[in-house]
């Protein structure tokens, strides 16, 4: 694996607003960064609990979260992947879980940050709202910014450059 840092896309395209970690990640792939793998995992929880255990030194993940803020509102959340939870369940898809099944693999996680959008609607159905459109830029210039600062603050060994 030459990628140190993995960028992963969450996120249900049939619902709505939950596309956007998709999205972003489809805006993200078309400049390609040495060092950084850009993945849109979609609903494939268990693939990306099993990248997550992979050897990356970290990761950068693009979901929704409901937080109270405006329809579009950013932000970066830090979560605990070894608080204790209910058991690793294959038919929950949610983050909580993906990380409790990466920890039951073993191999070490890698620390996470998630960069979210607070969605407007979550119906079922095709196309996002337009405030998390309009989020969408913006996120992608987030994400830019923390790949930059997770590459700069991750060791170099010798032979390696970023």
């Amino acid at each position: 694996m030459n990628a140190r840092l993995l960028v992963a896309g969450v996120g249900n395209i049939f619902f709505g607003d939950d596309a956007f970690g998709s999205e972003v990640v489809r805006a993200l792939g078309a400049h390609r960064m040495e060092g950084v793998r850009v993945e849109d995992f979609g609903i494939a929880g268990l693939h990306l609990g099993y990248e997550l255990v992979a050897g990356y030194e970290r990761a950068i993940l693009i979901d929704i979260a409901r937080r109270g803020g405006a329809p579009g509102t950013l932000y970066v959340i830090e979560p605990d992947v070894d608080a204790p939870g209910p058991p690793p369940d294959a038919h929950r898809m949610d983050l909580q879980n993906v990380f409790a099944f990466a920890c039951a693999l073993g191999g070490g996680v890698p620390p996470i940050e998630i960069v979210a959008c607070e969605p407007l609607q979550l119906d079922e159905g095709i196309g996002l709202s337009e405030p998390v459109v309009a989020a969408i830029e913006p996120a992608v210039d987030l994400v830019r910014q923390r790949i930059a600062r997770a590459l700069a603050s991750m060791s170099r060994p010798e032979g390696i450059t970023v």
